[in-house]
């Protein structure tokens, strides 16, 4: 019988959550079967097995979260015979219990059928409602909402009950689907009104695992990178008017890089040419590294993801345009990897499509940097005496000190500025 552990699904994973298992015990699983949904603190994915044989026994139910290595579950050879010495195991709860402690309720109903039944007394209502199969947050919702969750229909693996079907018995009148709510305490044990106070009502939500994680990182960037700006302002007016004649001459169907792509391949070529801005500070060193992997943050659903365009200084403006949709659009629909989302040396943050003018991003901890870019807006200029118009756009670099120093930073954003005031250099 062999372990599955909670896996590594990403290089700064510590810990995962179970969302769904994809199979049941008793269920036959191949190498490269898809066993279970993990959020991780970074997308979520499912795991296919790496073991093949019988699903025997679930030992992190839906809901939990453990750290990486931690087994999740046991799978068995596909003969049965791996379930000979499994009663013995299964009857053990996962960590260590003391000689007196009772055994689990769900460990209990497992073994029920190899011992006689007691004489003791019908259990509770209580009991029989911790008896059902339901994930750990779906028995929390149903608590804080007051339903009776041995009248619900669990539409999980083995008709478990998950956090779906709770939501929807809260919706649905009573009655509908064989389920109704809990009974109602009595007046004199109800709560009282909710009470208005100057911030009127408190309501309050959970984080999911990618947004602590972005909480816990940006907590740490700002509290152990001493960070400084550097704002230049960049004349796209040659850049504007390139890709208007691309757009022009381009088949249908066919990418025409945005300002974004173009603002990637500016920094990629840069941070060839300025080693330190593409390096690290870590455990006292300074980590130079010799790809040049540029991650773009893109607005998820109540969270930001930054996957990686790698190599991004090798590779042609239309490629890395292709690639940037393709990533883009993965993190929308909720379909991004892990490992399209670790490797990156840089970050570039565009928040010009909402209008910004500028901003002053965190850094993506260990990386050495991030660049801010706001819209691009026609503005008054003057020129050889005159006043003319151009296309600007303001761009802040954010620095970590301990690598980055003034100059050295200011000659890679002069670089940067530079390679896109001549546009025709990204396409060398």
């Amino acid at each position: 019988m062999a372990d599955v552990v909670m896996p590594r699904l990403s290089d700064s994973m510590e810990e995962g959550t179970v969302l769904q298992w994809l199979k049941a015990v008793g269920d036959e699983v191949s190498v490269g079967d898809e066993l279970v949904e993990i959020e991780t603190d970074k997308a979520n994915m499912a795991y296919e097995s790496d073991v093949a044989g019988t699903l025997s026994e679930i030992l992190v139910q839906e809901g939990e979260t453990v750290a990486i290595g931690i087994p999740i579950a046991r799978v068995g050879d596909s003969d049965g015979s791996a379930r000979d010495g499994e009663k013995d195991a299964a009857s053990q709860p996962a960590g260590p219990v003391g000689a007196g402690d009772p055994p689990p309720p769900a460990v209990a109903k497992a073994s029920s059928g190899a011992v006689p039944p007691t004489a003791a007394p019908e259990a509770p209502a209580d009991g029989d409602r911790h008896r059902v199969k339901a994930s750990p947050l779906a028995r929390r919702i149903a608590k804080e909402r007051e339903l009776d969750l041995t009248k619900l229909q669990g539409s999980g693996p083995g008709g478990r009950i998950v956090k779906a079907d709770v939501e929807k018995a809260k919706a649905e009148p009573v009655g509908e689907k064989g389920f109704e709510p809990a009974a109602t305490p009595a007046p004199a044990a109800a709560a009282g009104p909710a009470v208005e106070t100057a911030k009127g009502e408190i309501s309050y939500e959970e984080p999911s695992k990618l947004q602590s994680t972005v909480a816990r990182r940006m907590a740490e960037s700002k509290a152990t990178a001493p960070h400084f700006y550097l704002r230049a302002s960049v004349d796209m007016s040659e850049a504007v008017s390139g890709r208007a004649k691309l757009k022009e001459l381009a088949s249908e169907g066919s990418v025409v890089p945005s300002f974004n792509d173009m603002v990637v391949k500016a920094c990629a070529l840069a941070l060839r040419e300025h080693p330190r801005a593409n390096g690290a500070y870590r455990d006292g060193r300074f980590e130079l590294y010799s790809r040049v992997n540029v991650g773009v943050a893109v607005a998820a659903k109540d969270a930001l993801v930054v996957p990686t365009v790698f190599d991004a200084d090798r590779k042609g403006l239309r490629q890395i345009a292709t690639e940037s949709r393709a990533l883009a659009a993965k993190v929308r629909e909720g379909q991004i990897t892990p490992p399209e989302l670790s490797g990156a040396t840089f970050t570039v943050s565009n928040l010009g499509m909402y209008g910004i003018d500028g901003f002053s991003a965190v850094i993506n901890p260990p990386q050495a940097a991030i660049l801010a870019v706001g819209a691009i807006e026609e503005r008054p200029v003057v020129r050889d005496g005159e006043i003319a118009t151009a296309h600007l756009m303001q761009v802040d670099l954010a620095c970590d000190h301990r690598i980055l120093y003034g100059a050295p930073a200011a000659e890679f954003l002069a670089r940067v500025r530079a390679l896109l005031e001549e546009p025709l250099s990204l396409a060398l």
